[in-house]
């Protein structure tokens, strides 16, 4: 049995009252994980249809699906194809109860390790601009992997305090999602050692942290917006306090939603939820538009796309070469002079000594449909684990030479050179499949 802080537990027992027993008794049951489905690339029938598998949804995420084995679903070539994000069932609440439409601008603050954001990246299907920073750049590391796996192109990735990010950006937003840092009580039992880190850093610590990240996301916030504030803890303090102190010093936000899920109630560990929206009223002016303008030097990058037989369309002013990396710029970009900016768009490769090398966010950026130059293999095919462990492969030796998009069941993994029926792999060496 877990050994609960007694501080935490009087605590508990005040909340839960009658219940208390219940929750008590929760830490004796299984760690509920789950993984949610990529509406980018897959819907939940069709992946059910490919796996020969129903499993059982979560029941506050539509794209939700319980699963008893992780490690099953984390060494499958349909996660390496970004089919799918494994996350813990309470935690899929947030992004889902935020309303994001495709065309907004979205701030995912606090974003690592990328549950959230690649959730609301998938609601924006491709249109509007995510914004997903998190103030830690070895985090924020984590969360552009995640990014890029899911085949999110109009993201801006970055690393930065939300004080200079509200300095820059003030009502810009349509939509907000504050998961904000918190004493972690809902990681007690997926995690017990969180408990030490508790009792050194508690609920007045992390409340005071975020009473002011959400007073920056109501700066960011545009008139008539709205606003995820939730945490994977259960403190009266951090939780209801925190959203108390925010309201009674901004009138013009109301609480449109609240949602308490307890692990003695639910199939997960636990999450706490606010959606609040923000009163219409007169808006910051308009930021001038990014000068996009074609770059130059970036015929190679046109010659590839002709070898590769990729059909996919660029808007040439989106188009950036920076150092020798080349970007797809996203849509309502905004000027990142002085952010510490990990991703700008979709990264799609290196121009060097007059040739374009593909990078793998091109591949997972792309649906089979927009390359004609495929190979094909099934995810249960042993060579596609040797693709994704960079190892050289045997292909039809009919197959003319050049570039190939190399697919699982029909979803992009990333690149191949063929030479004479040998495949060189160009898969990325920091995302191998690891034994």
């Amino acid at each position: 049995m877990i050994k609960l802080p007694l501080k935490f537990q009087e605590t508990m027992k005040t909340i839960l009252k009658e219940d208390y027993d219940k929750f008590l008794e929760s830490y004796s049951h299984p760690v509920y994980n789950g993984i949610r489905m990529n509406t980018l690339k897959i819907t939940p029938e069709a992946y059910m249809e490919l796996v020969g598998e129903k499993p059982e949804r979560v029941p506050w995420n539509e794209l939700g699906f319980y699963c008893e084995n992780t490690r099953a679903v984390s060494r499958n070539p349909l996660y390496y194809a970004g089919l799918y994000y494994i996350q813990e069932p309470s935690a899929m609440m947030p992004a889902s109860l935020l309303p994001v439409e495709p065309g907004d601008i979205v701030l995912d603050m606090c974003a690592a390790p990328g549950g959230k954001s690649t959730a609301l990246g998938a609601k924006l299907q491709g249109e509007g601009l995510l914004i997903s920073n998190d103030i830690s750049y070895s985090r924020a590391k984590a969360l552009l992997r995640n990014i890029e796996a899911f085949g999110i192109k109009n993201s801006l990735v970055i690393s930065e305090n939300p004080k200079n990010l509200a300095g820059r950006l003030p009502q810009f937003f349509d939509k907000i999602l504050i998961d904000a840092p918190c004493s972690g009580e809902g990681m007690f039992h997926k995690k017990p050692s969180m408990t030490e880190s508790w009792e050194k850093n508690g609920p007045e610590f992390y409340s005071e942290i975020q009473r002011e990240i959400i007073g920056y996301g109501a700066d960011m916030l545009k008139p008539g917006g709205m606003m995820v504030f939730s945490t994977c803890t259960f403190s009266p303090l951090e939780d209801e306090g925190t959203i108390a102190y925010f309201l009674e010093r901004h009138p013009e936000f109301t609480l449109e939603k609240e949602i308490h899920l307890w692990p003695h109630e639910v199939k997960g560990e636990g999450h706490y939820v606010t959606l609040l929206r923000k009163a219409e009223g007169e808006e910051a002016p308009v930021k001038s538009s990014y000068p996009y303008k074609k770059p130059k030097d970036i015929q190679p990058f046109f010659d590839f796309l002709k070898e590769a037989k990729i059909t996919a369309a660029f808007d040439e002013r989106r188009l950036t070469v920076s150092g020798d990396h080349v970007y797809y710029l996203p849509e309502n970009m905004i000027d990142t002079n002085g952010l510490r900016v990990l991703r700008c768009g979709w990264y799609l490769g290196n121009i060097k000594k007059n040739r374009f090398e593909p990078s793998g966010a091109f591949a997972v950026g792309l649906s089979r449909n927009e390359c004609q130059n495929i190979i094909d293999l099934p995810y249960t095919d042993a060579n596609t684990v040797k693709y994704l462990k960079c190892e050289t492969l045997e292909v039809d030796d009919t197959l003319k030479n050049g570039w190939y998009l190399i697919c699982t069941s029909g979803y992009p993994l990333g690149w191949g050179k063929l030479n004479n029926g040998t495949l060189k792999n160009k898969y990325p060496a920091g995302w191998r499949w690891q034994s």
